[in-house]
């Protein structure tokens, strides 16, 4: 599918070559090492210095900053290939993307020249928004930011932050007017080393241990009045543009463990003898797979529409939350049933099919859940009417 979204499935000469890039790593690089850090729970430093020197943490930076400038259709080829290798290494690569949004669409020229230099140059950043109380429910937060001449004093707490204990900066969502609610909302770039600011250790994760989540206490820390992004009261406005174009790429690691799921079941049930035939040659199993590979290729269509819509200036909030909502319970169906294919064995941590279902159940919670995802289709469905 072309950038400007014409309706031709056919990927370019160069998309082709990122996507390669992108697949080269993944199987070279970070598959090998993914049990690795599942069990250890270390953080991948050594896989992030490599995907770095790639540009794999600088997708969205554009090139006048240092970065690779690539449209929102070539970020979700990345994010498939690499959730194939290791959904938790993935999200730790694209955590830099995330963090860096509030910055590239609300940032002035000096924020954007100093931040995405400091990504470029090897630092990572992380965003914080959710709250120990405000989860999907954004405007729900408390976190807040009083105006004390040319500064902010920021106060509050974040969670469920991932990259929090590696990052370099956060950019943070705060309340400078409560009393207007959302429209009261702002966003801060604040650097970690500043007096006040405090992380906690990583929490002890369902999946994707590889990437790391924490709180961030925010404890009367001074922000130059500089490190406010936009004016006041456009936090909110912010926020929703960040989803725009962060869903589908979280919807895309989605179809990558999918897809991943997928060619392991295939592989097995190749090898797997029962009854004296292979276990594909069971209609049971085989239908089961087919059922699998159908969903897979679903899903990837509906996240390269969205991405598609999203390059061409289209509207894409329902489009957006459709491939959110399918992609993410399409992998937590498709992982369950790798599992089943594998039977025992799926069971048991030596084979990989069990890291797959555990890494897979965050993308129905994260970037917003899919009970969430069908709350915006029902919106948009009924905004017309």
């Amino acid at each position: 599918m072309s950038s400007n979204g014409a309706v031709n499935f056919q990927l370019s000469e160069e998309q082709k070559m990122i996507q390669q890039l992108a697949r080269k790593f993944a199987r070279e690089e970070m598959a090998p090492a993914a049990e690795h850090y599942d069990k250890s729970h270390e953080y991948p430093w050594p896989i992030i210095k490599k995907a770095q020197a790639l540009g794999l943490t600088t997708q969205n930076i554009p090139e006048a900053y240092g970065g690779m400038g690539l449209s929102l259709l070539e970020e979700v080829l990345i994010s498939e290939e690499l959730a194939w290798g290791c959904s938790g290494m993935s999200t730790a690569i694209a955590v830099n993307g995330l963090a860096v949004l509030p910055i590239l669409i609300a940032g002035n020229e000096a924020q954007k020249e100093e931040y995405c230099g400091r990504l470029v140059d090897g630092q990572m950043a992380a965003y914080c928004a959710t709250e120990p109380e405000a989860g999907s429910d954004v405007a729900g937060i408390k976190t807040n930011a009083r105006k004390e001449g040319d500064h902010y004093i920021l106060n509050g707490s974040k969670t469920f932050i991932t990259g929090a204990t590696v990052a370099n900066f956060y950019t943070v969502f705060a309340y400078t007017d409560p009393s207007q609610r959302y429209k009261g909302m702002s966003c801060f770039i604040v650097d970690r080393d500043w007096e006040g600011v405090s992380v906690g250790k990583p929490f002890d994760k369902m999946g994707q241990h590889a990437s790391d989540t924490a709180e961030v206490i925010f404890d009367n820390v001074k922000v130059p009045a500089t490190h406010l992004l936009g004016q006041e009261g456009i936090g909110f406005v912010i926020a929703m543009k960040v989803f725009d174009r962060s869903r589908p790429g979280a919807a895309a690691g989605a179809v990558g463990v999918a897809q991943r799921a997928l060619d392991e079941s295939i592989k097995y049930a190749k090898e797997r003898t029962t009854f004296g035939k292979p276990l594909w040659q069971h209609q049971v199993i085989g239908h089961m797979i087919a059922d699998m590979a159908m969903d897979v290729e679903a899903a990837r269509l509906l996240v390269w529409k969205c991405a598609a819509d999203f390059d061409a200036g289209v509207t894409n909030t329902a489009t957006t939350a459709f491939a959110k909502a399918f992609a993410a319970d399409m992998a937590m169906r498709v992982t369950t049933n790798a599992v089943q294919v594998f039977g025992g064995y799926g069971y048991m941590s030596e084979y990989p099919v069990e890291k797959l279902m555990r890494d897979t159940k965050i993308f129905q919670i994260y970037e917003g859940t899919s009970q969430i995802q069908r709350e915006i289709v029902v919106r948009e469905l009924f905004r017309k009417g």
